[in-house]
């Protein structure tokens, strides 16, 4: 991959750039089953999150809060002078689709933003549960934030009603940062044409006049394209299901890991396929050995925000392979003599 990352820069308004680009969004096209408009941003995801509000919030957004990641997009909302709520519930907690449909109920909004996989606390929301409320609400659009959950898990886009999808190429993609994948539903597509102020970095009108050239609005990161071109060929040649399933895997040796050592944060039945949150119920102290196993040449997460030192994170995500993982902890236990 380093290699294919040090392709030679191309123009990016050039005939070659456009090739690349046609066989990348096929590609993505492919692997997310999705017949909805796919576009790529030069900015981390959180570019596309406010993007996601400018273009799809007329009335009043509702905000699913979780944890870190879910409560920053309620700050974005409202940084962005739109009308808002949260609609919180304690980190470590799944939002809940009845109290979902009873603020929909009130008529009060028209788009409401989810965090798939919140990373700070481990935690997959049930996404399918949660836009079978938000379909029931028909001038309601539903903004997902999937972060940490695309090429991770199989989102199936279309059949759940999602109108915007978004994704860094640095989680389950694993690649490097500076490039973000969304998909954008016809819905989503004909809102953005009634909402005035849209902004102009992330105006989806904007993307899709520049997609039908085969080409993004602004200078793409075209050492990542031509990564993305990689792993997506890689990925559909091993095959989506395997792809999935061997992230799952990883996932249940590190939950069964944790129960053996340490315990789960996330509620039980909710936790994440991306990465694992484990309460630290020893005491250790996670600073101490995060800088230990940096010395060994391996990483992991501490607590985030307020779960500082309560909790670690050990992410199974991307290119990390079933056997890297057994490494790592087997490396943690060595650390702590347990």
């Amino acid at each position: 991959m380093l290699g294919v990352l040090a392709t030679p820069q191309i123009g990016h308004r050039s005939g070659e750039f456009q090739e690349l680009y046609a066989r990348v969004l096929k590609r993505l096209q492919d692997f997310l089953a999705t017949r909805n408009h796919v576009y790529l941003a030069t900015s981390s995801a959180t570019g596309v999150m406010e993007g996601a509000i400018r273009n799809l919030v007329q009335k009043r957004c509702l905000n699913l809060t979780c944890g870190a990641f879910s409560e920053r997009w309620h700050q974005i909302t409202k940084a962005n002078g739109k009308a808002a709520d949260a609609l919180a519930v304690e980190w470590g907690e799944p939002n809940s689709p009845e109290a979902l449909d009873d603020a929909l109920s009130t008529g009060k909004y028209d788009a409401v933003t989810l965090v798939h996989n919140e990373t700070s606390t481990g935690l997959m929301n049930p996404l399918a549960e949660m836009a079978e409320v938000v379909r029931n609400h028909p001038d309601v659009l539903l903004a997902v934030d999937a972060v940490s959950s695309m090429a991770v898990v199989d989102i199936d886009i279309d059949q759940l009603g999602l109108d915007v999808v978004l994704a860094g190429t640095q989680k389950g993609f694993g690649l490097p940062s500076g490039l973000t994948v969304f998909v954008v539903s016809e819905r989503a597509m004909q809102r953005a044409q009634e909402v005035p102020d849209r902004g102009y970095y992330f105006d989806f009108l904007d993307f899709e006049k520049y997609h039908e050239r085969q080409q993004t609005p602004s200078t793409p990161p075209i050492p990542q394209l031509y990564g993305l071109d990689r792993r997506l060929e890689g990925i559909l040649a091993l095959g989506r299901e395997k792809w999935f399933a061997r992230h799952l895997q990883m996932a249940e040796t590190t939950r069964a890991w944790a129960r053996r050592y340490f315990d789960l944060f996330p509620r039980k039945g909710y936790e994440s396929v991306s990465l694992t949150a484990i309460k630290n119920t020893r005491g250790i102290r996670v600073a101490e050995l995060q800088a230990e196993l940096g010395r060994r040449g391996f990483a992991i997460s501490g607590g985030y925000g307020k779960l500082k030192e309560k909790t670690f994170r050990i992410g199974h995500m991307g290119d990390i392979e079933p056997a890297d993982l057994e490494v790592l902890l087997k490396t943690i236990e060595e650390v702590l003599e347990i």
